[in-house]
């Protein structure tokens, strides 16, 4: 798995980024939100992206982001059911991280129907299948919303999918430990559930 690339910019659109990096240009599908934060960017300027590689039986595809938070919210939502690549993208590109984080911690599947393509049993599914997933909306001390994911848990998950670990035991144990520490760390947060397994 690709997890980041720096490279010089050769284009840019609102859907995706060619990124030349040793010679190669890497064609990255982004959403409105990273399209927002490189846009600015001139040919020949390097630039700096997240990056989460899908691999299928016929096709290759990158995709950038320019937060972390971001690329974990993306990879939670192509992971429920009738929610695909595409779409994910359209929900990342129709909403902020806060307003889509928000939404879907607060049940508003109204607002979420709001993206191109999904309908009320899709935003419905979301909800069900991320609401317990995402920590959000923490006031901080300008009582400006903080948009924080479980981004910690995420990377765990991840790491703990390809060592094996089947992902409803891994992620009963995750949200134990992350609502005991909500600082722990991705590394005591895999060694914690390969403990307890």
């Amino acid at each position: 798995m690709i997890a980041h690339i720096r490279g010089k910019l050769f284009s840019i659109t609102p859907s995706h980024a060619i990124i030349e990096c040793a010679g190669l240009g890497y064609h990255v599908h982004i959403s409105l939100q990273t399209y927002s934060q490189i846009q600015d960017a001139v040919v020949g300027q390097e630039v700096f992206l997240h990056t989460l590689s899908i691999y299928r039986e016929d096709s290759a595809q990158l995709f950038g982001f320019s937060r972390v938070e971001e690329r974990s919210l993306f990879l939670m939502l192509t992971g429920v059911s009738g929610v695909g690549l595409v779409s994910a993208l359209i929900l990342l590109s129709t909403f902020s991280l806060e307003e889509l984080s928000s939404a879907i911690a607060n049940g508003n599947h109204t607002l979420i129907q709001k993206a191109k393509g999904i309908g009320l049993k899709t935003a419905q599914r979301i909800i069900i299948d991320l609401k317990d997933k995402i920590l959000t909306f923490q006031p901080d001390i300008d009582d400006n919303a903080t948009f924080v994911t479980s981004s910690t848990k995420s990377e765990a998950m991840e790491a703990l999918a390809v060592l094996g670990i089947p992902p409803k035991a891994a992620e009963k144990l995750a949200d134990k430990f992350v609502k005991e520490n909500p600082e722990i760390s991705v590394e005591h947060l895999i060694k914690n559930i390969l403990k307890s397994i």
